[in-house]
Order: structure tokens, then sequence, then C-alpha cells
């Protein structure tokens, strides 16, 4: 429901131990002290398992990876025995639940954890929305630019499309900034890790496939009013009379956005 664009892959390893255990100890679970209760966290990418030695010795939860280099998967099979039979080798932007987590049921809630490579790292956040219901917590480093964007209240130059989807459904924080040195090879700019915890939200109050129109529509012209940038969906009576109308996408607040779209179907049920 929530495109995701095409992917590429670019990577930067992180080398600083205690960063990686400090990013470790941001999972809910990590003290036992789950934001959702889960037993289950997938670490997405491990690489050379810098995060990976942080998780495996905790008992409050049992870690599972995902890797797509090959090359990885043989050192950290090595490196982490006891991580083997929950290691997958393949594209976790290719694969559901059922392919990463095998066994698992269909209902049973996980986290995520990861540092994310860079050119990917919105597209692990459309498929994180897919399964949000299964899926009650992230914590990750990515792009700085991406994690401030994800983090960003509305009004901010960084507030956007995936700001708007992904705070509809998750509490979302920017933690720390990480220096381009601990990675190798290092980055030509700065990390940012976040962490994003399910919020209480189980209906938006409006059609969801109109929702993520609205969001679209507003955000592809953002300089544009949004009496403007709605033109190509028809904008309603109700919605031209609005308050919403002079306004842009990036001062919309994700209630703001469930109410505009409301006014801009025929009924709420639209």
């Amino acid at each position: 429901m929530y495109v995701k664009p095409k992917k590429s892959l670019g990577q930067h390893f992180l080398t600083d131990d205690s960063i990686a255990q400090n990013i470790a100890e941001l999972l809910s679970g990590h003290s036992g002290q789950h934001a959702e209760p889960y037993r289950h966290v997938l670490e997405i990418g491990p690489g050379t398992g810098v995060l990976t030695r942080f998780l495996l010795p905790n008992t409050n939860f049992e870690t599972h990876a995902v890797e797509l280099d090959s090359e990885s998967v043989v050192y950290l099979k090595k490196a982490f025995p006891s991580l083997t039979s929950r290691l997958v080798e393949g594209d976790f932007l290719e694969m559901t639940p059922a392919d990463y987590l095998p066994g698992l049921p269909e209902s049973e809630p996980f986290a995520i954890i990861g540092n994310f490579p860079y050119n990917i790292s919105s597209q692990i956040f459309f498929n994180v929305l897919d399964y949000r219901d299964r899926i009650t917590e992230v914590v990750c480093m990515l792009q700085r630019e991406v994690a401030q964007r994800l983090a960003s209240p509305p009004g901010k130059k960084h507030y956007g499309i995936l700001s708007v989807f992904l705070q509809a459904w998750y509490d979302v924080k920017y933690e720390f900034t990480v220096p381009p040195e601990v990675f190798n090879p290092p980055p030509k700019v700065h990390s940012g890790v976040i962490s994003v915890r399910r919020n209480n939200v189980k209906e938006l109050g409006c059609n969801e496939r109109r929702f993520i129109q609205v969001v679209k529509h507003g955000f592809n012209q953002r300089r544009k009013t949004l009496r403007n940038a709605l033109k190509p969906l028809g904008i309603t009576e109700a919605a031209a009379g609005s308050r919403f109308m002079d306004l842009r996408a990036e001062q919309l607040s994700v209630a703001d956005f469930v109410e505009l779209t409301n006014l801009m179907s025929e009924s709420a049920n639209e």
C-alpha cells in the first residue's frame, strides 16, 4: 500500500564498539522494559557483526538476522555459531516476515535493528509500514538527513511524505548523531540514530488509500499551497472552504492530514 521506490545498495560498516552498544541498548527489550512486548529482534544487514555481538547475549529476546552479502553470511556463521540457524541470506526488501522469521506465527510481534544501507533506508521503512501490526519497534542508524526527516515535526524543512506516513503509526525520536570517521569506509555525511516505537493508533479515522493520495500530492509540489497541489485529486466543496487550502503540506500534522482527507472524501468512509 505504501509503494516503495526502486532500490540500490550501499553500506558503510560501523567500527566503534561503544556506539554499537549504545544503539543496541536503545531497544526497549534490551532491558526487558518493552514499549510493546516482543520476544524476537531482527537485525537487517549485520555485516561484520558489530551490533550482533551486543544482541546475542541478551536473554530478553531472540536475535535473528537477514544479510544480503554472501561473504558476510559466511563470516557471521563462523563468528557467531549460535546465530547460524536464525541467519537468513537474502534481500530484506524482497522478503516477508515468513521468509526472515520462519516458523514464527503470523501474529508474532518483533522488533528491527540495524545500520541501514543509506541508499535503501527509506524503502526499509515503507516495508515496516506494510507490517506495522507486527513490527512494534525499530532502532536504526541511517544518513542523518533521512533520520532528521523521519523524526521531524511539522513546519520544519526536513518534514515530508515519509515523516507523515511513519508518524501516523509510530512515535519517532532522533537519538544521537554519529560522525563519519567511525565507519569503514567513511561516508561523506554524518549518520543519525533514531528509535521508532509503535503508537496506539489502530485506525487513522479516514480512508487510508485516500490519506496516502492526499499526503503524496501535497508534498509532490510542496512549495504550492494545498489548494493548488491537490487540484489533480479534485477538491471537494468541504475541503475548498477549509482552513487548510492556503497552507503548504509541510505545515500540517498527521491529525491535520486525517481531517483534510475526510474533507477530500465524499464521506469519511470513501
